[in-house]
């Protein structure tokens, strides 16, 4: 059974930081690339950050690059999102997502959800005082 799991979501503050987890089980996710997503309500889900099946390659949405930071562990089948100066506009459920069709690198720079086979159920993020 393939299956992904987001996990860190949260309330927190303005300003203040989250760690969101991606958990792969049934299948090896070293060999893909991953892809990292965002809804608000009322809103398109939109890209945020996408890392190769190395870890070697990484790209970040322009409203999130400096702040978030995507990683990977390979021995865990994990990837991570650290979101740093979290901002209120960042308020969203965030999603992991593979692209088993292209594998290994990011198909483009900015995720596309369109692009994307496998999903997990969400993380929601909420940035408020």
């Amino acid at each position: 059974q393939l299956q992904l799991v987001e996990s860190g979501g949260g309330l927190v503050q303005p300003g203040g930081s989250l760690r969101l987890s991606c958990a792969a089980s049934g299948f090896t996710l070293h060999y893909y690339a991953i892809g990292w997503f965002r809804q608000a309500p009322g809103k398109e889900r939109e890209g945020v950050s996408c890392i190769s099946s190395s870890g070697g390659s990484t790209s970040y949405a322009d409203s999130v690059k400096g702040r978030f930071t995507i990683s990977r562990d390979n021995a865990k089948n994990t990837v991570y999102l650290q979101m740093n100066s979290l901002k209120p506009e960042d308020t969203a459920i965030y999603y992991c997502a593979v692209d088993v069709s292209f594998s290994s690198r990011c198909r483009r720079y900015l995720p596309d959800m369109n692009d994307y086979d496998y999903w997990g159920q969400g993380t929601q993020v909420t940035v408020s005082s």
